[in-house]
C-alpha cells in the first residue's frame, strides 16, 4: 500500500472551502483533464474511524479513465491509495469492519469479480469466481454472506453473437444498450467461507436490484421491476425475501420510481426507508422524497412531503430516531437531519453542495464541492467541514478562477428566475465582455455552486470559458429543480417555451447590467442544454455562436430511438394522437430556416440517452441552409464522455468555436 500524507489542513481548508476566492495563476486548460482527480463513491467504516472512496484519473498514455480505491482516516492526517492498475468500483466495508470490498476486472479482460482487502494489511484477494456479469453487492450483517447483483451466469459470453430478442416496453438504455431478458440483473447469495453461489430470486422475467439486508440478516429487501408493458413502467415494486435459496418473495409496496433509489433499514429492523418519485407524466421533473415503511403493518409515512425539495443519500442515525440526508435547494445541496417520527428538518451545515453523505458511529462524512474546488472528502462536525482529502489542491492552486455571483431577475411574464454569473478573473468594472449562456441539462437539475470533474459538468465548463475572458451566464430556467415541484413542472408538455423566455431574460439582464456585449453573445450546453440551445437559436438571431452537445431539435425522431418512452407517452402522448404538440416541441428542426447562428454539434455514437441523430439532423439542416456548422462524433462514447483525449478535444473545440465567432480568433 502506498501512503500519502495530505497537505496541512489549514492550507487544505483555504484552498477548498473559499467559494469565489480568486487565486493568482493561469486559466483552465483543456489539457488539465489529464491532471483532474474526480472523487466519488463514498463509504464509511462501521466504527467511523475511516472513509473509503474512489479517485478517477484520466491517463494520457493509455487514453483511459481509471478509478482507484483510497482510504482516509478520520483524523484526516493521512490517506492511502489501496489499488492500482485496473479500475475498481462499489467500495463497501464489511459490517465487522475487517474488510473493504470492491468490484474489479483484473487482470484486464477478465470477468468483474468481488475483491476484498484486509484492513490489517496485505494485497487484494479475489473473493468470487462467478461467470455472470457482476454489477453490485451488499454484505450481510455478520459478514459471512454477500448478496450479488448479477446478470445470469454465462449469458454475456455467448459466441458468436446471438440475435437480441426484445419483448419489453422499455428496451434500451444508455451504456446498457438494448435491454433483452439476458440483460436483466438478478440476486444471488454468495457464501464467503465456502464460495458457494446460489440464485436468490428465481423470476428471470424481472430485473432485481438495490438489495438491503435486514439488521438480523434474516431477510433482504430489494427492488423488482417486471420490465413489461406501459402500465408497469415508472414504478418500483419493493419486495422482501428470506435470505435463503428457494425462498418466496412477498411484495411490500409499489411506489413511483425515484431518480436515485436507496433502501435502508432502521437499526431495530422495524422500518425500511426508501425514496419515492412522481407519477409518470412528471418523470422528467422528479424530486425524490423520503418515506419509510413499517414492515409489519405496511404503513407508509412520507417524511419530506412538505419540504418540496429533492433529497438524496438517506442514512439512519445509530439510534434509529432520525435520518441524515442531503437536500437540494436553489443553487446548493445542504446536509440535514429529519426525525423518524416526523417534524422539522434540521440543517447540519451552511451553504454548500453535498454530493454524497455517509454516516456511522456518530460520524458523518460528505463529498462536497464549491465554486473554487472540485469534490473532496470532508468530515462534517457540528455544522463545520474538516477536509479528509485534497486530491485537486495542487492543480487548483495554479489556477485563477472566475468569481461566481448569485443573480435574480424577472422573466417576460414576471416569474422570478435565479442563477449564477461567472466573471473573468481579471474582470474590470464598466467593461463589456463577450458573454456565453451555458445551459445545464436535465431539465431535472440545477446550476449550483460546485465544480464537476466527471463526464460533463456545467460548472467546470463555466470556469473554462470565464478563465479565457468570457462572462458566463447560468440560468435555472423553469423546469429546473431546487425551487419546488410547481417551478419544475411548469414546463409540462410545453418544452422550449418558458425556458427560452427565462434564458433570454437572463441575457437581457446581463446586457442591461453593463456586463455583456450585445454584439458578442454565445450559447451552448449538453443534453437538455443542447436541446435548449437548438430552441434558443431558432427563436432569436442575436447569438453569434452556439454549441449544441448531445441535443435534439426534432423530438418526433426521438420517439422509440432513445430511452425516454415513458416520459413521452405520459407527458406528450403518442405522436399519432397529438401530432400538433409533437410538431410544436420539434420547432427547432421544422423552423431551422430561422437559424442564423454558426453552430457546433457534438455527440457520442453509442449514446442511447440522446442519440447523435439529434445533432446530425440539425447539422444537416443548417448545412442545407448555408449556415456555418460542424458536427463532431465521438466513436464508442455514450451520453457522458469518458475517454480522456475526447474530453480534452471537446474542451478545446469549445474554446476554438467561441473564440472564432465571439473574439475573431483564427
Amino acid at each position: 500500500m502506498h501512503l500519502k500524507r495530505l497537505l496541512p489542513l489549514s492550507l487544505a481548508v483555504a484552498a477548498t472551502l473559499a467559494p469565489g476566492s480568486v487565486q493568482a495563476g493561469r486559466p483552465l486548460s483543456p489539457e488539465d483533464w489529464f491532471r483532474f482527480q474526480a472523487v466519488s463513491d463514498l463509504s464509511i467504516s462501521p466504527d467511523g474511524a475511516a472513509v473509503a472512496y474512489l479517485v478517477t484519473s484520466y491517463d494520457r498514455e493509455s487514453d483511459e479513465s481509471r478509478s482507484a480505491l483510497w482510504l482516509a482516516d478520520w483524523a484526516g492526517d493521512k490517506s492511502v491509495q489501496l489499488t492500482r492498475g485496473e479500475s475498481v468500483s462499489e467500495p463497501r466495508f464489511s459490517p465487522d469492519g475487517r474488510y473493504l470490498g470492491f468490484l474489479s476486472a483484473r487482470p484486464a479482460g477478465d470477468k468483474t469479480q468481488l475483491w476484498i482487502l484486509d484492513r490489517r494489511g496485505g494485497e487484494p484477494r479475489q473473493l468470487t469466481h462467478v461467470t455472470g456479469e457482476l454489477t453490485s453487492y451488499e454484505w450481510s450483517p455478520d459478514a459471512q454472506r454477500v448478496v450479488l447483483v448479477m446478470h445470469a451466469s454465462g449469458e454475456a459470453d455467448r459466441k458468436p453473437p446471438q440475435p437480441i430478442v426484445i419483448d419489453a416496453f422499455e428496451f434500451k438504455h444508455d451504456k446498457e444498450g438494448y435491454l433483452s431478458p439476458a440483460s436483466h440483473t438478478h440476486l444471488y447469495l454468495f457464501d464467503v467461507r465456502s464460495g458457494a453461489c446460489e440464485a436468490l430470486t428465481a423470476d428471470f422475467g424481472r430485473r432485481q436490484s438495490h438489495p438491503a439486508w435486514s439488521p438480523d440478516g434474516e431477510q433482504i429487501a430489494y427492488v423488482s421491476d417486471p420490465m413489461k408493458g406501459p402500465e408497469q413502467t415508472g414504478i418500483d415494486e419493493i419486495h422482501l425475501i428470506a435470505a435463503r435459496a428457494g425462498a418466496t418473495p412477498r411484495q411490500l409496496l409499489t411506489s413511483w420510481s425515484p431518480n436515485n433509489q436507496k433502501l435502508a433499514w432502521s437499526p431495530d429492523g422495524m422500518r425500511l426507508a426508501f425514496l419515492q418519485g412522481a407519477e409518470a407524466k412528471f418523470n422528467a421533473y422528479i424530486m425524490d422524497t423520503l418515506a419509510t415503511l413499517d414492515v409489519k403493518s405496511g404503513e407508509v409515512r412520507v417524511l419530506t412531503e412538505r419540504l418540496d425539495r429533492a433529497v438524496l443519500s438517506p442514512a439512519f442515525a445509530a439510534d434509529g430516531r432520525s435520518l441524515e440526508l442531503a437536500v437540494e435547494d436553489d443553487g446548493s445541496q445542504y446536509p440535514a437531519r429529519i426525525p423518524l417520527a416526523g417534524g422539522a428538518i434540521e440543517r447540519l451545515g451552511g451553504p454548500m453542495v453535498v454530493h454524497e453523505l455517509a454516516a456511522a458511529a456518530g460520524h458523518t462524512a460528505v463529498l462536497v464541492s464549491t465554486d473554487a474546488s472540485p469534490v473532496e472528502v470532508y468530515a462534517l462536525e457540528a455544522g463545520r467541514l474538516r477536509p479528509l482529502s485534497a486530491h485537486n489542491q495542487a492543480l487548483f492552486s495554479e489556477l485563477q478562477l472566475g468569481a461566481v455571483e448569485d443573480i435574480v431577475f424577472r422573466s417576460r411574464d414576471g416569474t422570478s428566475v435565479h442563477g449564477q454569473l461567472v466573471k473573468p478573473p481579471d474582470y474590470l468594472s464598466g467593461r463589456r465582455y463577450p458573454t456565453i449562456v451555458w445551459i445545464h441539462g436535465g431539465p431535472n437539475g440545477q446550476d449550483d455552486h460546485s465544480l464537476e470533474l466527471q463526464g460533463y459538468g456545467p460548472p467546470l465548463e463555466r470556469q473554462l470559458f470565464a478563465t479565457h475572458g468570457y462572462v458566463v451566464l447560468a440560468v435555472n430556467y423553469r423546469g429546473s429543480t431546487g425551487r419546488g415541484a410547481q417551478f419544475a413542472r411548469s414546463i409540462l408538455a410545453d418544452w422550449g417555451h418558458k425556458e427560452v423566455q427565462d434564458l433570454l431574460a437572463g441575457v437581457d439582464y446581463a446586457v442591461a447590467s453593463g456586463l455583456a456585449d450585445p454584439a458578442r453573445l454565445g450559447v451552448g450546453g449538453w443534453s437538455y442544454g443542447g436541446l435548449l440551445t437548438d430552441y434558443l437559436i431558432a427563436s432569436d438571431t442575436r447569438f453569434k455562436a452556439a454549441i449544441s452537445g448531445a441535443g435534439s431539435g426534432n423530438q418526433l425522431s426521438t420517439y422509440g430511438t432513445d430511452q425516454y418512452i415513458v416520459e413521452y407517452n405520459a407527458e406528450l402522448g403518442a405522436p399519432w394522437r397529438n401530432p400538433a404538440l409533437w410538431l410544436k416541441v420539434s420547432y427547432p428542426f421544422f423552423h431551422a430556416d430561422r437559424i442564423r447562428t454558426p453552430t457546433l454539434f457534438l455527440g457520442g455514437d453509442k449514446d442511447f440517452n440522446v442519440p447523435v441523430a439529434g445533432g446530425e439532423q440539425m447539422y444537416q439542416a443548417l448545412r442545407t441552409l448555408g449556415v456555418p456548422a460542424q458536427l463532431i462524433v465521438y466513436p464508442g462514447e455514450s451520453h457522458v464522455l469518458t475517454r480522456p483525449s475526447f474530453l480534452v478535444d471537446r474542451s478545446r473545440r469549445y474554446l476554438d468555436w467561441m473564440g472564432k465567432y465571439l473574439k475573431g480568433e483564427p
